[in-house]
């Protein structure tokens, strides 16, 4: 956590926004746990991780349009067991991931 808290840090001192992504629900088998945390600054870093990865893109389009916009935002991920490793989720269930601009 304290990385994620200093590239914030280090982010802000140099003038950019910041959006941050969260677990908030998780049903089934998933890659993180609820409280996982991934932060995108507005010139296109990223820290930490909501999924291990098999949703990290659609995440970071969504924190780059939360800093745009200034709204919050509650995404939903969920695929069928035999279709999850299509899509990078190994184990099927749904995630839950609230996406808000730093204020």
């Amino acid at each position: 956590m304290h990385d994620i808290i200093d590239a914030i840090d280090r982010w802000l001192a140099r003038g950019e926004q910041v959006a941050i992504a969260t677990v908030v629900r998780t049903m089934g088998s998933s890659p993180r746990q609820v409280g996982a945390k991934m932060a995108v600054s507005s010139g296109g870093s990223m820290i930490g991780s909501v999924s291990g990865g098999c949703i990290e893109g659609a995440v970071f389009e969504a924190c780059q349009e939360a800093m745009a916009t200034g709204q919050a935002r509650l995404l939903h991920f969920g695929v069928a067991d035999e279709t999850a490793w299509e899509v990078g989720l190994a184990c099927g269930g749904t995630i839950d991931v609230l996406v808000e601009p730093l204020r």
